[in-house]
């Protein structure tokens, strides 16, 4: 294997004209150019990138760089108008961090991001990966920056066949050793790009690859096998109900779920809690008719069989829970609840 010098001068030639071009990224020809990248783009793209793939992150990302171009004006925004917006890409802790962090980037700082990884982590939503990574990328610090994709190049080239989660000490170390001090924000992309495009989970192309002739699970025939992964638990079924009533006037029945935990912050439809028996806890009494058709949604820790029951309701109703909303966008509810939505619909034979 050559030295990390070397290493990473291959790679970064690799990268000079492979790079992917990305909504947030500034380019390496731009970069070297004298184009500095924006922070903010770098703290927000790597906020959505948590959890989460390239692919599902690039119209979010530019949607809401469109609606917010700068840390002050989300700082600013409404707190249901910004998780409307994040409706669908999950994980929605973090898009009440996002707002956390704005607010103190944008109140108490200035509007300027802190430029090392130290100072990052102590902001709302950014843990040691992200500080890293923005610290890499929008300020060209030497931070390491391991993400899945980095994870696997590093078990495949140094040939680490223990096996995730427990490998990840040694793959963060091999990965610091090749981390140069020259262009570190272009090789932290560099690596997680030949990840993506080359080193990728399935077939990687190894005949293309800038680090073929150094790989050592590429030498042992082994590479495709690794990173090794401890065998998955299997996932739980949680049953619940979601109650989608409306008013003849056309106003949809929703509550706001709590800060706290899955799915916090965002609009639903009324419901018990799930778990292995469903809840049975209308918001109001009505004439709640089974549809028939449950909704099937996977969450990190377990699968969720959601049955929905609809209701048309007077319009003197009181709920016991939840609001009237005259007007719902459904890209607005997070994904399960959009499915729902999506069942219920017909059922009240009348247009959004």
């Amino acid at each position: 294997m050559r030295d990390r010098d070397e290493m990473a001068a291959a790679l970064l030639a690799w990268y000079d004209t492979q790079a992917r071009v990305l909504p947030w990224r500034i380019g390496p020809h731009d970069r070297r150019a004298g184009v500095q990248p924006d922070p903010y783009a770098v703290w927000l793209s790597e906020v959505m990138l948590q959890q989460t793939t390239v692919a599902a992150v690039k119209d979010y990302f530019t949607r809401f760089h469109a609606l917010w171009p700068k840390v002050e004006a989300l700082a600013a925004a409404e707190d249901a108008v910004v998780m409307g917006e994040w409706a669908g890409l999950g994980y929605y802790a973090r898009a009440r961090n996002l707002l956390k962090c704005a607010r103190v980037v944008a109140n108490e700082l200035g509007g300027a991001f802190p430029d090392t990884a130290p100072a990052l982590q102590t902001l709302p939503g950014i843990g040691p990966y992200t500080a890293a990574a923005i610290a890499a990328i929008a300020f060209d610090r030497p931070d390491v920056v391991v993400d899945g994709n980095v994870e696997r190049v590093m078990a495949r080239l140094f040939c680490i066949e223990d096996s995730l989660p427990g490998a990840k000490p040694s793959l963060r170390e091999m990965a610091a050793l090749l981390t140069p001090d020259t262009r570190p924000g272009d090789y932290a992309q560099a690596v997680m790009d030949l990840g993506a495009t080359i080193c990728t989970p399935k077939n990687p192309s190894c005949g293309i690859c800038p680090w073929r002739d150094d790989c050592a699970g590429r030498k042992a025939g082994v590479a495709a096998a690794l990173p090794a992964r401890a065998a998955k638990k299997p996932k739980p079924v949680r049953q619940g109900v979601a109650y989608v009533g409306r008013r003849a006037d056309g106003a949809w029945l929703l509550e706001r779920r709590p800060d706290r935990g899955l799915l916090g912050g965002t609009l639903g439809w009324p419901g018990g809690t799930w778990g292995e028996v469903a809840e049975d806890l209308p918001p109001v009494a009505a004439n709640w008719r089974e549809l028939g058709a449950e909704v099937r949604h996977t969450f990190t820790h377990f699968h969720l069989r959601l049955s929905v029951r609809v209701a048309v309701l007077p319009m003197d109703a009181v709920p016991t829970r939840g609001d009237f909303h005259p007007r719902l966008r459904p890209s607005d509810l997070p994904t399960v609840m959009r499915k729902a939505h999506d069942l219920a619909r017909d059922a009240f034979g009348a247009p959004d």
